[in-house]
């Protein structure tokens, strides 16, 4: 993927006042992948467990199953797990992101070249 699809293609997913799926979203279901924990996958990604956790229940409240379970911690540690549908989501959304940066792209050069170098302090 095109670093800059990551900054410049921020796409959102509403559903009601909630989104479904965003690129922060996105992001943590990697990370969550990744690592296998909510709470590590929020430090990879400089969020908090709170604010990790929240993400997580929001995503699964859109979704028509959850996308992400959790393992309670304990004697056999906890964890979380991206479901099937948590991968198809985040795989689908990435493709999304792709689809708009290959009609962004050119018109987004074009716009770069109206910039200076770096902000004038």
């Amino acid at each position: 993927m095109d670093p800059l699809v990551r900054k410049v293609v921020r796409i959102g997913i509403p559903l009601g006042d909630c989104y479904a799926m965003g690129p922060g979203k996105a992001d943590l279901l990697e990370a969550i992948q990744a690592t296998g924990s909510i709470s590590a996958a929020g430090r990879k990604l400089g969020m908090s467990y709170r604010r990790a956790w929240l993400l997580v229940d929001e995503m699964n409240r859109c979704f028509r199953t959850p996308v992400v379970e959790a393992r309670l911690g304990g004697a056999g540690g906890g964890g979380a797990t991206v479901t099937e549908l948590g991968r198809e989501a985040l795989l689908r959304y990435r493709r999304l992101q792709e689809a708009a940066w290959a009609c962004l792209r050119q018109p987004y050069q074009d716009f770069q070249e109206l910039l200076a170098e770096r902000p004038v302090p």
